[in-house]
């Protein structure tokens, strides 16, 4: 039986269905074979930059920016031996024959992704363990394929893991994985929200729906791990996933089609009212004298879940409009002022949203302006308080941007962008979530 009455139809980033009547339970992060298969992938794959690690060490650039050691230069021929150094690697990190090990060579040997085995996260506690065992693993095999002399272990050291320990995290390294180290997370439950927009963006290869998919599946889940998808806020951190993040019935699409030719974010507001009513979402309570008509509902968490759907078109329309990502901050204000004016209901995630979008917009257009979307996740103090509902519209703005900023997503996300957008899952997670849930419904 499932826990929630809800069902949902479920379509793709183009628009077309994969599936109707589907469970509100079947998109859950615990349920859901895509979405564990997603975090899992997040958790153990790890990007080398094998094309970095060559020119870092024949230039004794290593350690971070302005760290450059004269006269402890190697010249290596890494980037052509990179299938050796692949084979190397997968057998020093393999646990055993037939586990999920996999190292792909990537752009003629630049690049190398390394899906450590599950084994080695499930022996410990950590999911720095892929990080670690790579980089490690790395170390070991260029002084094996090289024959490096001793006494230059320690720039290969320097090379591959940046300047940690004498930094908190590795500074400079030619190893990286989404996750950050877990003295930067904010609190309990936070790894997976400090995923920086940039690196959504580039993964998904600017596919806004996707972005913004992948993007609530990180910051939904992420509720799971702080226990704020527990009894009765469970169902509403799941609306949310499935109408703002997963196109639950179209709904997301269906309003940035209708307004993306010519609408405003008011016409966004309009549309996504009269979607709820004609959803029987919400109902009029009372018509005041001056014609203007209040709503009510029963369903709140349903209402905040359109809301919420309708905060992403508005992102996509609005940031679409100018091919640029600044005005997502805006966006999360107005949009909030202009449905809760046009409802008297309150705006998405109960305000938190609106709240959001004022401080961030204080930090990047104001007394700061320094922060640009890209560098937001739901980790940053200045985003952290909506839970769920912000992060997927950011990311969204920064895959509609058309090159409108100094840090581009392309400049700060890098290789690791580049490297994990070759994982389909984590590229197109519309598709294989939706795919997933379809599949389990029936014993949902």
């Amino acid at each position: 039986m499932p826990r929630f009455p809800d069902k949902i139809d479920l379509y793709d980033d183009r628009g077309k269905l994969i599936d109707t009547k589907v469970p509100l339970d079947a998109v859950s992060p615990l349920i859901n074979p895509a979405i564990k298969k997603i975090i899992s992938i997040i958790k153990r794959a790890v990007a080398v930059d094998l094309r970095g690690l060559e020119r870092s060490l024949a230039t004794g650039a290593v350690g971070g920016r302005g760290c450059i050691i004269r006269g402890r230069e190697l010249k290596l021929d890494i980037v052509r031996n990179a299938p050796a150094i692949a084979d190397k690697i997968e057998k020093l990190v393999r646990v055993k024959p037939g586990d999920d090990t996999e190292v792909k060579i990537l752009r003629g040997g630049e690049n190398l992704l390394v899906m450590v085995p599950s084994l080695r996260l499930e022996a410990g506690v950590e999911y720095t363990t892929a990080f670690t065992v790579v980089a490690a693993a790395l170390c070991h095999v260029l002084i094996e394929t090289f024959n490096i002399s001793m006494w230059d272990y320690d720039m290969v050291h320097a090379a591959v893991w940046g300047r940690y320990p004498q930094s908190v995290d590795p500074m400079g390294a030619c190893v990286s994985q989404l996750l950050a180290v877990p003295q930067q997370n904010e609190g309990m439950g936070y790894a997976l929200r400090n995923i920086p927009a940039a690196h959504i963006a580039m993964i998904t290869k600017r596919n806004a729906m996707n972005a913004a998919a992948l993007a609530a599946i990180l910051e939904q889940t992420a509720m799971y791990e702080m226990g704020d998808a527990i009894g009765p806020f469970e169902r509403y951190q799941l609306l949310g996933l499935a109408y703002q993040g997963l196109n639950a019935n179209n709904m997301v699409y269906d309003l940035v089609k209708e307004n993306g030719k010519s609408g405003t974010l008011g016409d966004v507001v309009r549309s996504t009212v009269k979607r709820a009513v004609a959803d029987k979402v919400i109902r009029p309570l009372k018509k005041l004298p001056s014609g203007y008509v209040l709503y009510t509902t029963d369903d709140l968490s349903l209402w905040n879940a359109y809301a919420a759907a309708g905060l992403l078109a508005g992102t996509m329309v609005t940031c679409g409009a100018a091919r640029a990502m600044q005005h997502v901050t805006s966006v999360l204000v107005y949009f909030n002022d202009l449905i809760e004016r046009e409802a008297g209901l309150p705006g998405v995630d109960f305000g938190r949203a609106e709240g959001t979008g004022i401080e961030m917009s204080f930090f990047s257009h104001s007394i700061y302006g320094g922060g640009n979307p890209c560098v937001f996740h739901g980790n940053h103090i200045v985003t952290r308080h909506s839970k769920g509902f912000v992060i997927p519209c950011v990311a969204a703005a920064v895959a509609l941007d058309a090159g409108t900023v100094y840090y581009s997503p392309e400049r700060l996300s890098g290789v690791v962008g580049e490297v994990l957008s070759e994982v389909p899952e984590l590229r197109e997670p519309l598709k294989y979530v939706g795919d997933a849930a379809s599949k389990i419904k029936g014993e949902v």
